[in-house]
């Protein structure tokens, strides 16, 4: 059993081999450090070494944590910027994460995750309507957008030959004939679609 200092160089490599794996943020380098005993001089060096090698780059994985929660766990942007920010990632480095998802993805989630928990409701009813929204908020989806949402659902299960009419939600997600929501633009009036 070995007792005694931890040797710097090793989970220094350690580290990088970590980060060589998958994107990683200093901070949680830095836990991971000091769990293992290092006093917070060797951390910052370490932390300094991994970033000047580019092992460490909290700009690029902001950016990749905020693309995947949404791609893959479904998170709206809110959930995410808290997360980030529990990582001590700075405001402008999650501002730049949150504009580089894709609204495609961003709209796919929110369908997703609004559709699949719209199943077990029923849409008619007013509570199971704002349990859907409170599921959407707690999912981090941003209000306006769990609103869009809901009354998208809504609108569907009210025509399900699939004629909806477009509503002007202030830049929001509005129905559309091919069933899955679009991005409308401000002040677009309201009109029937065949």
């Amino acid at each position: 059993m070995r007792s005694g200092r931890p040797d710097p160089d090793r989970l220094l490599q350690r580290m990088a081999a970590l980060c060589a794996r998958s994107e990683q943020c200093s901070f949680d380098i830095g836990s991971k450090l000091r769990r293992a005993g290092l006093p917070d001089a060797d951390v910052r060096n370490i932390l300094d070494r991994l970033k000047a090698d580019g092992f460490i780059d909290d700009r690029r994985y902001a950016g990749s944590f905020a693309r995947d929660k949404v791609r893959f766990s479904g998170w709206g942007k809110l959930k995410i910027r808290m997360a980030l920010a529990s990582k001590r990632i700075p405001a402008p480095t999650i501002a730049d994460a949150l504009d580089s998802i894709s609204s495609e993805d961003y709209r796919k989630a929110l369908v997703s995750a609004a559709t699949l928990k719209a199943r077990t409701l029923d849409l008619a009813d007013h509570g199971d309507r704002t349990k859907l929204m409170r599921h959407l908020a707690a999912r981090g989806f941003e209000g306006s957008v769990c609103s869009a949402a809901v009354a998208y659902l809504v609108k569907k299960t009210e025509d399900p030959n699939g004629l909806h009419t477009h509503r002007n939600y202030g830049n929001m997600w509005v129905t559309n004939p091919q069933g899955p929501m679009s991005q409308t633009h401000k002040g677009r009036k309201d009109r029937k679609v065949r």
